[in-house]
């Protein structure tokens, strides 16, 4: 069966997850996928015969699923021809250093671009490729901290609390990434040529604000932290612990929901105060808090799921891959290994109806498929040998 991006030809020269997950992600599509590992030239060797620990930690890093990996060293000419030479039939680069590294050395988007019109060339970086913060290096929690989306996080009167590397590096920098991407493919069949990806992590974090936004530049209104409606603030949609120590997640949010919640609970006198403040908030609030430690969130949501109640449980992961939900999306994918046999993975989220996704191959061992890659464009075996000599491929 055919695959939404199959023949789609991209080289992957990042290290870091944001560009990681963004070629996993068309990878998982059906792109090919050639992971560009980095090569100083100065004694570095491919690992011909791993450990069986280095080999289970790249079967089961998933980033690198559906790639193949080639050792390069992009600052040694005869590596940067290479490069060229893959550039010639490729339809995408993808790369996440700070501005001006790419220029340095020399396989940049105007460079490449004169090679192949056609290349779609995405750079992935924290504040993007200009102003004033462009060079200024940092992580995840940097950026969203600038974007305005940190400081929403967490309880009124209390420190913010980081969402991990989700809303920055994966939602903010990759999501939009693949995004964009596609978007200039598409548009490449229109004009014919490709065109640069300019991705900044913060950029696409204060663009998941847009909802948030609403408020601000209509009213000037700046949400508290956790005075948000989607912030917990409120009995109808909030955390509680149950009697197992637990966790459950009301979401009534609308009216119907919240009536159904006050039927099943008998406490039908709460219905009209749903967007109560103060004291009676304070009120319901501490009965629900006190009633859901009564049960088990498994007993809880048991009771509930199937009343028209939006409730959930707070899974550990290692609850959610064993999660009825969790399992009939096959968001567990399963691969066979010659040597390690059935090696899990997290699934595919994009369902296609008629060109589904798939994990293919496990990722590759560092510069493992260096000599079938250098063999496909036309380099000889000595060819190979004498680049290998000089430190320009491993």
């Amino acid at each position: 069966m055919a695959m939404a991006l199959e023949g789609i030809k991209i080289l992957d020269l990042s290290r870091m997850p944001p560009g990681l997950f963004t070629s996993m992600m068309l990878g998982d599509l059906g792109a090919s996928v050639l992971k560009i590992d980095a090569l100083s030239g100065e004694g570095d060797d491919v690992a011909v015969d791993r450990s069986e620990a280095e080999k289970r930690e790249t079967a089961f890093d998933s980033l690198n699923r559906n790639k193949r990996g080639i050792a390069l060293n992009l600052k040694n000419e005869g590596g940067r021809k290479v490069f060229y030479r893959l550039c010639e039939t490729a339809d995408v680069i993808l790369e996440g250093f700070r501005p001006g590294v790419v220029e340095r050395l020399e396989v940049d988007f105007a460079t490449v671009s004169k090679i192949n019109p056609r290349i779609v060339y995405c750079s992935i970086s924290g504040f993007g490729q200009d102003g004033p913060y462009r060079l200024l290096p940092g992580h995840d929690l940097n950026y969203i901290a600038v974007a305005g989306a940190l400081d929403m996080f967490g309880e009124p009167a209390r420190p913010p609390v980081p969402p991990m590397n989700l809303v920055g590096d994966y939602a903010g920098g990759s999501l939009h990434a693949v995004i964009g991407i596609q978007a200039a493919l598409w548009a490449r069949q229109t004009t014919g040529r490709g065109q640069y990806v300019d991705i900044s992590i913060t950029d696409g974090a204060a663009q998941l604000l847009a909802a948030h936004s609403r408020a601000y530049f209509r009213d000037g209104f700046v949400p508290d932290r956790g005075g948000a409606r989607a912030s917990a603030r409120d009995p109808d949609y909030t955390t509680y612990q149950t009697k197992d120590g637990g966790y459950i997640t009301l979401g009534c949010i609308e009216p119907v929901f919240w009536r159904n919640l006050c039927h099943e609970i008998d406490r039908e006198d709460f219905i009209p105060d749903q967007m109560a403040s103060g004291s009676r908030r304070d009120e319901i609030k501490t009965f629900l808090t006190e009633l859901f430690q009564t049960r088990t969130k498994d007993e809880w949501f048991d009771r509930m799921w199937k009343k028209n109640i939006p409730i959930a449980k707070v899974n550990s992961f290692r609850e959610a891959v064993e999660d009825p939900q969790f399992k009939h999306r096959q968001m567990v994918v399963e691969i066979d290994d010659p040597e390690l046999g059935p090696v899990k993975q997290i699934g595919i989220a994009i369902k296609l109806s008629e060109t589904p996704g798939k994990v293919r191959v496990l990722g590759p061992a560092f510069g493992e498929h260096t000599d079938a890659v250098l063999s496909e464009l036309g380099y000889g075996a000595d060819e190979v040998s004498a680049l290998r000599a000089v430190g320009a491929v491993g």
